[in-house]
């Protein structure tokens, strides 16, 4: 009798969904990753170091606020949270969805990248699929990651099967969950491939195959810098039209009515979440190894992060203006998430916004109806709590600065009893003496 070869077994469990699917991180990627493959009827084991989300998630309980708690219940008969990481090797499938962020000099942190590999590596055994999700630089895949893994004894391709398929979670978008959109597949060999297409088929409407990790960790940073970049124009143009007295917004309102060769992209106070102000750096520092400077990318880099001083000083500006000076001024902040109805805070430049007014001696609060408390973060140990948004407490200071968009957040309302505002989302669409577009 004839053995079957190992990946042909591998895909045959996984078409049968009798693979068992191991998901490492359990935040804003893997936990949704982890609920479609469990509601795909596949057996799922879900990896974090933090015991307080394994206790949440064995409880049923979400701590993501667009993840109700009723997902996590209807699959506890098939997801099994777990910090101990020994189960890796009962898993046929391993899934990293860890952070990649940026250092102090904005170079890629791999840490966690690497130390999951690392982790892997010591439970690895043949016929196993690893997938990375996290976004990254290209080379990443098939030469950083091979390599820990290789150092089990194991070889790519031929012991085990490795691919990249870059995550395009979108938190809060109910038009497109992870179902609804297409996936990118690239693996190291074509049967690493192959094996990767077959999981991921379960899941998505769609997959996109292409000829090797290296193109699948590309396409990812293309994404996040076309709207990097195209952001960081409509930033410029913002600070450009508003010295000429012109409406950003109403201009991008009129532009978009062509039908085609626009596409509306929005300014804002900064760039947020884990995407747009870090991937393309991955893709910078990258390009140094080949002796090349992306300007393109840099000068939109320095662009977007500038706008939170832009908002401060438009803020001291407008205090000045009303016979008030930043130091002892009283600010509110109406919004902490990085982008509306979500309370995912990740890079928000509302957080680096409250630090600069600090730094010059204002009193901040802040008000988030997705964020009772801020916790303590890698950046930042601010240890504010969001206060109530009452007509007493609007019209009880000196000036307040709309930097989330929330649904809950009512312009009349806000506009009635607010003494004075600075609206870096266009809240409040109708011009306002009290009101100043930054």
């Amino acid at each position: 009798m004839i053995k079957m070869e190992t990946w042909i077994e591998l895909k045959q469990r996984i078409n049968e969904k009798k693979a068992k699917v191991g998901i490492i991180g359990m935040g804003y990627v893997g936990l949704p990753l982890a609920i479609k493959f469990s509601e795909a009827g596949f057996e799922v084991y879900g990896f974090d170091i933090d015991e307080k989300k394994i206790k949440y998630l064995s409880e049923g309980k979400s701590y993501i606020k667009h993840i109700d708690d009723l997902e996590i219940k209807k699959i506890l008969n098939k997801f099994y949270p777990t910090s101990d990481f020994s189960n890796l090797s009962d898993v046929d499938c391993i899934i990293i969805c860890v952070p990649t962020p940026l250092n102090k000099y904005r170079e890629p942190d791999m840490t966690y990248v690497f130390s999951t590999a690392e982790t892997i590596a010591r439970y690895l055994r043949k016929g196993q699929l690893i997938s990375l999700e996290s976004t990254t630089y290209p080379g990443t895949t098939d030469e950083d990651l091979r390599k820990i893994l290789e150092t089990s004894g194991l070889k790519a391709g031929e012991d085990f099967y490795l691919a990249f398929s870059p995550e395009r979670e979108d938190p809060g978008n109910k038009e497109f969950s992870i179902s609804k959109i297409p996936k990118i597949i690239g693996g190291y060999t074509e049967k690493c491939l192959d094996v990767a297409v077959a999981l991921y088929s379960h899941i998505t409407i769609k997959t996109v195959p292409v000829s090797s990790t290296k193109v699948a960790e590309a396409a990812k940073l293309l994404e996040n810098i076309y709207r990097a970049i195209n952001i960081a124009l409509v930033n410029e143009l913002k600070m450009l039209f508003d010295k000429m007295g012109i409406d950003i917004w109403e201009v991008i309102e009129a532009a978009k009515t062509k039908p085609f060769g626009f596409q509306a992209f929005y300014p804002g106070p900064g760039l947020g979440g884990h995407c747009i102000p870090i991937d393309p750096f991955y893709l910078t520092w990258k390009a140094r190894e080949y002796d090349f400077q992306t300007r393109f990318i840099e000068l939109a880099g320095e662009i977007n992060t500038s706008m939170p001083y832009y908002v401060v000083n438009k803020t001291i500006e407008a205090l000045n203006a009303n016979g008030k000076t930043i130091k002892g001024a009283k600010i509110l902040i109406l919004g902490l998430a990085y982008k509306k109805d979500v309370d995912d805070m990740r890079e928000s430049p509302a957080l680096k916004i409250i630090t600069l007014l600090q730094e010059k001696g204002a009193d901040i609060d802040y008000n988030d109806p997705h964020i009772p408390e801020i916790p303590p973060l890698r950046k930042y140990q601010l240890k504010m709590k969001s206060i109530a948004l009452t007509k007493e407490n609007l019209s009880s200071y000196d000036a307040l600065i709309i930097t989330t968009d929330h649904s809950v957040y009512e312009p009349d309302f806000i506009l009635e009893n607010a003494k004075f505002i600075i609206d870096t989302r266009n809240l409040i669409k109708n011009k306002n003496s009290k009101v100043v577009k930054a």
